[in-house]
């Protein structure tokens, strides 16, 4: 049999989106290739069985619970490395993100093991997975397949929906792990998710991006109402976070953070490609730019030209109008 085992990631007492969408997609995978899909969990007593069990909405058959530190990279390599081994699962698949890229290396090291990053699809072909990650700064796309056992799929941050499937609960099973002595060096001092306008921008559904076309920083208050109308959170192009005009935490882009919304709203983004891969996944991408030949204009969903100083204002009083009762 040939198994998918993820890691699924929790905090306040709920796994994050990256994670449920590493479950659905191993899942999908796992029927696909006639095997099982599994998830590793590593926690304190905030790990309830209720809580285990519920990845099993994702398609998770079987959820390893492991007692240990959370939310640190080392003991997560200790879980993984151990299930692997004693069950014989075939790929490890992570969901992205800062840990995810360092339990994946470190599995990968440990076990001796392939280890494709990055990855934005995952096929099956010839009963084998095939990861498919791009290059040459996101113009072009390798698929890489594996020559041994485990072989490791680190996706790109939120490449893979959270999808509901047919599963009932699944069977959550207690495994006792001995931590090596260097995965007991760290310590978790404090543990939060930095968020920007009260909104984590990776799991928030509406998202209202703002570029250079703003012209000044001080044009932020205008997409934090429109933003905060719609129960939104908003994002910033590496331009303007580099000149000051927004946080980091709100970056979106190859060096910034990748986010799948249901609605990404552009204003004054000419849509370069070091933004392009942050946001391309958004389920509808509207963009608001004077600039006719903008690129993001090539693929967004609905495209508006002409001034954003003009164009944002009348959302927000369009927005406000219907909040209240208006049509």
């Amino acid at each position: 049999m040939s198994g998918i085992l993820t890691y699924a990631l929790h905090y306040q007492g709920a796994f994050n989106k990256n994670s449920l969408g590493a479950v659905s997609e191993g899942a999908k995978l796992a029927a696909e290739l006639g095997g099982e899909a599994a998830a590793v969990v590593v926690g304190g007593d905030d790990l309830t069985d209720e809580l285990c069990a519920s990845l099993g909405r994702y398609g998770a058959k079987k959820v390893y619970r492991v007692r240990g530190p959370e939310g640190l990279a080392q003991p997560v390599v200790d879980a993984m490395a151990k299930v692997i081994t004693e069950q014989g699962y075939d790929y490890a698949l992570f969901g992205g993100g800062l840990l995810g890229f360092e339990v994946g290396a470190g599995l990968s090291a440990r076990l001796r093991a392939g280890v494709v990053m990055e990855v934005t699809e995952v096929k099956v072909q010839d009963g084998r997975l095939i990861a498919t990650r791009p290059v040459l700064q996101d113009s072009a796309l390798v698929d890489s397949g594996y020559v041994g056992s485990p072989g490791i799929v680190i996706g790109r941050l939120n490449a893979f929906d959270a999808v509901e499937r047919d599963g009932g609960p699944a069977e959550v099973i207690d495994v006792d792990v001995q931590f090596e002595a260097h995965s007991q060096k760290a310590r978790m001092v404090k543990r939060g998710e930095q968020r920007g306008a009260d909104v984590n921008i990776e799991d928030a559904e509406i998202i209202v991006a703002g570029g250079r076309g703003l012209g000044e920083a001080e044009k932020f208050r205008m997409l934090e109402e429109l933003a905060e109308l719609m129960g939104g959170a908003v994002a910033a192009t590496r331009a303007v976070v580099d000149a000051g005009w927004y946080p980091y935490a709100a970056q979106i882009g190859q060096t910034g953070k990748t986010v799948a919304p249901k609605l990404y709203l552009a204003a004054g983004i000419s849509g370069a490609i070091q933004h392009k891969v942050g946001m391309q996944n958004s389920e509808n991408i509207v963009a608001i730019n004077k600039d006719p030949n903008a690129p993001i204009f090539e693929f967004c969903d609905l495209g508006v030209v002409g001034d954003l100083h003009k164009i944002v204002p009348k959302l927000i009083e369009a927005v406000r109008a219907r909040k209240n009762g208006g049509a």
